[in-house]
């Protein structure tokens, strides 16, 4: 493939009946729109870099353009910026849980976790979800809509100026799944890590997915230096199929195929993502069967005890249990590791605070 964002227009939510997204261009595209206005190239570059660098939530901050630009750039266009609807803070690590109000009256979820490393941040990029994963918050609603580009960038500057702290790692896992909004994910990475934006390294980005083979393997096309990270959940196609509705569709010999071919064209070992819940895939048995299955892939096995939901009944596994587990797939041969819990006390895991606030809004109205 050629490694170019898609066209632009309606399909990769782009523009709109009236108005083009603007943060949601490259600066390639924005200096074909500047330049068809009969503006010199150099405003492109102006434009971009209060856009994407210096992050303004509108047209009137880019005082270094003329007023009567600025007014035409806000006729002729679309400039996205998030809302903080709610923003609480974990009293046990200091994350901090966002909910941002979008232009038609939706919400969405993001999280800013601190690391050694630097600050994380793990964005949304659907309005809901559609995957029907049994133990995640984020679908019991169903899919509303994707979010464009600029609504999963604007995630990333609004937490960044909210904090005044720079943002070095993105993990694409809030609500939705990526894959399913590919187009506008595509776009999303290649601006996030473009050299005159917010200059993220591919390598400090991470999307997941539910196992989505066909979008895994054009992904894999795209050669991309971003970390995929694959929700499995399990090791073997019944129980899967009991937690994930999508393995009913693409089974785990074909999933994990599409794992190969995505190291193979990229050299970027996988992530496994494995929610332990307890007696559904956290025995001794489980743990046999998916070091068995891990065996010949590239990658590492990120063990994580399930956030519970007062919509389902499931219920994490014991610390030594997730231990047990953990020293199991050690002992053959597995690169495994336990996920830091953050966010606990705030309603960390996806979906559950923008479901609060869904709730709490219904019963006003009523």
């Amino acid at each position: 493939m050629s490694g170019e964002p898609a066209a632009l227009g309606a399909a990769d939510g782009v523009r709109d009946m009236d108005r083009i997204d603007i943060k949601s261009l490259t600066l390639e595209e924005l200096t074909g729109q500047v330049k068809a206005m009969g503006l010199p190239a150099y405003r492109a570059g102006q434009i971009y870099q209060w856009l994407h660098e210096k992050q303004a939530a509108s047209f009137g901050e880019m005082s270094n353009l003329p007023l009567p630009l600025r007014t035409q750039l806000g006729g002729q266009y679309e400039l996205a910026a998030l809302k903080q609807a709610d923003v609480r803070i974990s009293a046990i690590d200091g994350t901090r849980k966002y909910l941002f109000a979008l232009s038609d009256g939706n919400v969405i979820e993001s999280v800013l976790m601190r690391y050694h490393y630097g600050n994380s941040v793990c964005i949304s990029s659907q309005v809901g979800c559609r995957m029907g994963c049994r133990f995640c918050a984020s679908t019991l609603d169903g899919l509303e809509r994707n979010l464009r580009p600029s609504e999963m960038l604007d995630q990333i500057y609004r937490i960044g100026q909210d904090t005044g702290e720079r943002v070095s790692h993105v993990v694409v896992m809030g609500s939705g799944e990526p894959l399913d909004n590919y187009d506008n994910l595509l776009r999303f990475i290649r601006i996030l890590s473009g050299e005159k934006g917010l200059c993220v390294g591919q390598r400090n980005i991470t999307v997941s997915t539910c196992g989505l083979v066909p979008q895994m393997l054009r992904l894999a096309e795209e050669r991309l230096q971003i970390t995929l990270a694959l929700s499995l959940h399990a090791a073997s196609d019944e129980t899967r199929r009991r937690l994930m509705p999508v393995a009913n569709r693409y089974p785990l010999r074909e999933v994990l195929d599409a794992c190969k071919v995505y190291f193979e064209k990229t050299g970027r070992r996988m992530t496994f993502e494995y929610s332990l819940v307890r007696g559904v895939n956290d025995s001794p048995d489980e743990a046999q069967a998916l070091a068995r299955l891990l065996k010949d892939q590239h990658g590492h096995v990120n063990l994580i005890p399930v956030n519970p939901i007062q919509e389902r009944d499931y219920v994490q596994s014991g610390r030594e249990a997730v231990e047990a587990f953990k020293n199991h797939l050690e002992k053959n041969g597995i690169n495994v590791t336990i996920r830091r819990e953050m966010g606990r006390d705030i309603q960390g895991a996806c979906g559950q605070l923008r479901r609060s606030y869904i709730r709490e809004k219904e019963d006003k109205d009523d």
